[in-house]
């Protein structure tokens, strides 16, 4: 496995890739190819159930490497490399399991484009994030200038590209950026303590919520509830409903088995 990239199951059934390509984490093509194979293995790993993303070390991820970046200089190239890391970075929003951002340091250009892609963002409240690529004469092209306006809203996200802003994760959390935020020693902790309840949780119900956000989101109102009453039929002669159910009425904790 690359060590620009690699995973470890930090708790039971919760993996943490990390990203470790210093001094920046920046995204070359190796550390790319990496995390692409790392998030294939743990998407049809049933042993795992959460999946985290973080920098090793203090930063994030720096962006796209700009020593790469710099020899992108025609058309076709231009669309390739895009289309290629669009495709891995949508890895992370179309995964079944959830996967969160755990931000502990810079997460700027391609790294924001990634925690983007993210279900959920936790955040140090030292981090900072942005799409600066307005700076080096391009566009955020890893899926940026698609999804932070979804998100955020056209204004807000047109405020972060075209000025190349910094953004505290004070404001990230106010403007729905960010879901958390925790000092940075207590951020691991604390990232791997929300991951792991989500991780106790029936994961057929788990992977439901995530299929009807994620689809129905794109989707109208009146198919996006036909999809929501699909999954809940599903779920109706699932183990994991009676376990729910039963447990809830006899007042004791659910032991669910994910069938």
């Amino acid at each position: 496995m690359n060590d620009k990239c690699y995973y470890q199951i930090e708790k039971e059934n919760v993996a943490v890739v990390y990203f470790d390509n210093p001094p920046i984490n920046a995204l070359d093509t190796e550390t790319m190819e990496s995390f692409e194979h790392i998030m294939e293995i743990l998407v049809t790993d049933d042993k795992v159930h959460v999946i985290v993303l973080t920098g090793k070390g203090s930063t994030f991820i720096v962006g796209a490497d700009v020593n790469e970046v710099a020899k992108v200089d025609t058309f076709n190239k231009g669309v390739e490399i895009t289309t290629k890391a669009q495709a891995i970075v949508s890895l992370c929003e179309l995964s079944p399991k959830p996967v969160i951002a755990m931000i502990n340091g810079l997460c700027l250009g391609g790294g924001m484009e990634i925690a983007l892609s993210c279900h959920i963002r936790i955040a140090s409240n030292t981090a900072q994030m942005g799409l600066p690529e307005i700076m080096l004469g391009i566009i955020p092209a890893f899926g940026g200038t698609q999804r932070s306006p979804r998100l955020l809203g056209k204004a807000k996200a047109l405020e972060f590209m075209l000025t190349g802003m910094f953004v505290t994760m004070q404001e990230a959390l106010q403007i729905g950026l960010v879901n958390r935020v925790y000092a940075p020693e207590d951020l691991m902790e604390e990232c791997l303590k929300f991951a792991s309840s989500i991780a106790k949780k029936g994961q057929i119900a788990v992977q439901s919520i995530i299929e009807a956000v994620m689809k129905g989101s794109s989707m109208s109102l009146e198919d996006g509830l036909r999809l929501e009453s699909t999954l809940f039929g599903r779920l109706a002669e699932t183990y994991d409903k009676k376990e729910g159910i039963d447990a809830f009425l006899n007042k004791r904790k659910p032991i669910f088995k994910h069938c």
